[in-house]
């Protein structure tokens, strides 16, 4: 991989033809040793967030064991990749192939499902394994999200007893449950709200709980997205924690992904032509700029000139290189007024769900990558170092009776 002091270096020599993906890896050590050392229970990184190496390497270098996937390929990558890595397929709907591959092939042995024909074809094709670690997923509010996750996956609370206690007498290893509040959760509250749902479809169960997943969520900084420091998080979720009906020792896992990655990504993209307050670049909604597509997110962004423009900042629209009309992005992104043809704009914090999205629609979307070791966003890891996190609290050794 090519490097760069920093992405204005591109102004001063030819460019690449397409968009240059700049990645960062020091951003993904910051943030996955912020989280080793903050967060009270094992983390398992999603990797659908961003499977590059340069992602995984820094993860795996800062102490990253655990990794989260949502397929077979995902599971024969990281299998592939560290022998020693700790693999759990959390998607809770899965084809049988894969759930044999992953199992047979990839040594998974944690899966998560929720409903009972999923945790029939889990157990019939792991050959009725009898060392399963089996996560039941909750359908869990998502208020404070700026995505939500609540329509297509998890298990209601009415619903949830009854599968507890099939699953529970499936499983001679461990049990657990898990949710998802929302990608991008703003609200650090939320993850307490769930924990206290899942609570009571456990007590209600009457089944002992091994693992308590507290999934994703965890949130980046955006224009006009500033969530609460990191830490507000982890201390929501030891309280909540600390007052479940679980196991006297049960795990704590995370499967953060977007926080982990965000940072330390950004995509560096051409100026093809200016029409008015629209910019037509050489990567879009079918390259590395999905979520500021079809989400309408706003991410930074900034010219790169060799001079720096005085010219006042404006609003702009941006579009993507493919004939689709799709192909837009309405910002507001703030730039220079002089921006014209051929001027490199710098587009940050596309380390998650960037380069991962992208498709080779109409003939777009390859992208060059080069590292930098530069840190010009801001980040969720240098401004909590003034809250304190809450110290671990004894949990009061309640077990709710095995049916």
């Amino acid at each position: 991989m090519d490097s760069v002091l920093s992405p204005l270096d591109l102004t001063a020599r030819e460019a690449p033809d397409g968009p240059v993906a700049i990645a960062r890896p020091h951003r993904v050590r910051a943030a996955a040793t912020w989280f080793r050392e903050n967060f009270p229970g094992e983390v398992f990184y999603a990797v659908k967030a961003n499977p590059s190496e340069w992602v995984l390497d820094a993860l795996w270098e800062a102490g990253i064991r655990g990794f989260d996937v949502a397929s077979d390929v995902e599971a024969a990558l990281i299998a592939n990749k560290f022998k020693d890595a700790q693999i759990a397929f959390m998607h809770p709907v899965k084809s049988r192939r894969a759930i044999g591959r992953a199992f047979h092939d990839y040594g998974v042995k944690t899966f998560a499902l929720d409903s009972e024909d999923e945790l029939d074809k889990i157990l019939a094709e792991t050959g009725f394994a009898k060392d399963l670690t089996l996560v039941v997923r909750f359908a869990v509010p998502g208020d404070g999200a700026a995505y939500p996750l609540t329509r297509k996956f998890g298990v209601s609370p009415e619903e949830a007893p009854a599968l507890l206690r099939k699953t529970r007498q499936a499983s001679e290893e461990m049990l657990g449950v898990s949710f998802h509040v929302g990608s991008q959760c703003m609200k650090p509250d939320a993850y307490r709200t769930a924990m206290d749902g899942v609570n009571r479809a456990i007590v209600n169960a009457g089944v002992v709980v091994d693992i308590v997943d507290v999934g994703g969520g965890f949130p980046a900084i955006y224009p006009g997205m500033s969530p609460r420091p990191m830490i507000e998080y982890v201390n929501a979720i030891k309280n909540g924690f600390e007052e479940m009906f679980v196991a006297q020792n049960a795990k704590l896992w995370a499967e953060p992904g977007r926080a982990l990655v965000a940072e330390a990504g950004s995509t560096v993209t051409r100026v093809e032509l200016r029409k008015g307050d629209a910019l037509y670049l050489n990567d879009g909604a079918f390259g590395t700029l999905f979520d500021a597509t079809h989400l309408n997110w706003a991410f930074p962004a900034k010219l790169l000139r060799q001079t720096p423009s005085r010219a006042k900042l404006a609003p702009f629209r941006l579009y993507g290189p493919t004939c689709d009309s799709m192909d837009a992005a309405a910002g507001p992104f703030m730039l220079p007024t002089d921006i014209q043809e051929g001027d490199l704009i710098e587009i940050g914090s596309l380390g998650a769900y960037g380069t991962a999205m992208g498709t080779r629609f109409n003939g777009f979307g390859e992208t060059v990558t080069m590292e930098s070791n530069d840190s010009p966003w801001p980040s969720m890891y240098g401004e909590a170092s003034s809250v304190v996190a809450l110290p671990k609290r004894k949990r009061a050794p309640r077990k709710p009776k095995q049916a």
